[in-house]
């Protein structure tokens, strides 16, 4: 099984830095070594490129890359690409150098209105059924951005939320009438099936809880890979194929793996049943992992999680944004703080 008969009426949407990449731009020596950095210097996320390839297998309606990266980087970003075996629908990066000439020094700083803009217009040419899973990070507003996406999209909020967002969030005019304009013009329907967001900073995941269940904090790509199979997206064959590269290319052992998945039960992303299922249909599963699917069935069925009642169904949250875009401003912040060795209160 590769995925449901349905994943072709899904778009995957991914950030780059720090989502897909490991890149490091807290310091500006740090952002500096990243501009110059080959397709071969690049580190890819362990697991992220297997997912990719994996998904990409389900013929999805899209895969869509948003990355805060500058257009200059396009070569080398697509080259990196290439080079792990993925293929995608659509790439947009910032232009960071035209708005640096026209003197807007607060968008190069900008993720909303840039991101908000991009998803926007690619949802305008994307039939208003279609569903999404959305990837991203802690270290600036992917939780945020995303969120308020899919409640425009779903119209859960109004454009008066969304215009008292971008004057909290001090969006050039310009770009502010822009994104009204075109966010009148969404068609009602989509939204995000779950929003995955990678804990490159290590925040806490309790950070994200304003968001709902549908935003979903991982500290690996076994996390997300399961959750797609126990939504009926993935394959088990697809999870072991993570699984594989986790275990067999970075020293993640088996008993890790199966705490990732208790992880997410214990945060009431998943129950029991879809451990006992992909636990079932690793039996007698091929792969480079061999014998080890044995031992990872083996393990997921004596983990106490496997006997855990399956969550309700998940229901959005009411989200006042102007106000959260205050406090995951404060919680990014504080995680980069974190990154960089400092005092989380100030105090290096």
């Amino acid at each position: 099984m590769q995925g449901s008969p349905s994943s072709h009426r899904l778009i995957y949407r991914w950030d780059l830095d720090k989502t897909y990449l490991h890149t490091n731009f807290d310091r500006f020596r740090d952002l500096l070594r990243t501009a110059f950095e080959s397709a071969q210097d690049k580190k890819t996320i362990p697991g992220a490129a297997t997912l990719l390839q994996e998904i990409k297998k389900t013929n999805p309606f899209g895969i869509f890359i948003v990355s805060g990266s500058p257009t200059q980087l396009r070569k080398v970003l697509e080259s990196k690409l290439r080079l792990d075996g993925i293929e995608w629908d659509d790439l947009v990066l910032k232009p960071q150098l035209e708005n640096l000439l026209k003197v807007r020094i607060r968008f190069l700083r900008d993720q909303i209105a840039y991101k908000l803009s991009a998803l926007i217009e690619s949802r305008l040419r994307t039939p208003p059924e279609i569903r999404e899973y959305m990837f991203g990070d802690d270290a600036e507003a992917d939780a945020f951005i995303y969120s308020l996406f899919s409640d425009l999209c779903t119209r859960r909020i109004g454009i008066e939320v969304l215009e008292a967002v971008l004057e909290q969030a001090r969006v050039y005019e310009e770009f502010k009438r822009k994104i009204i304009a075109i966010a009148k013009d969404l068609p009602q329907g989509g939204g995000a099936e779950r929003i995955f967001i990678h804990l490159d900073r290590v925040s806490l995941p309790q950070s994200f809880d304003a968001f709902g269940k549908r935003v979903v904090p991982f500290f690996n790509y076994f996390q997300p890979a399961f959750l797609l199979f126990a939504d009926g997206v993935l394959g088990a064959e697809a999870v072991l194929r993570v699984a594989e590269e986790l275990h067999l290319e970075h020293g993640f052992g088996i008993d890790a793996l199966a705490a990732s998945v208790r992880d997410l039960v214990e945060r009431g992303h998943v129950g029991g049943s879809s451990i006992r299922r992909l636990a079932s249909e690793l039996e007698g599963a091929q792969g480079a992992l061999g014998q080890e699917a044995q031992k990872l069935a083996d393990a997921l069925r004596k983990d106490p999680s496997v006997h855990a009642e399956d969550p309700e169904k998940r229901e959005p949250v009411s989200i006042d944004y102007p106000s959260l875009l205050v406090r995951d401003r404060k919680r990014a912040i504080l995680a980069k703080r974190r990154a960089m060795g400092l005092d989380p209160q100030g105090e290096s």
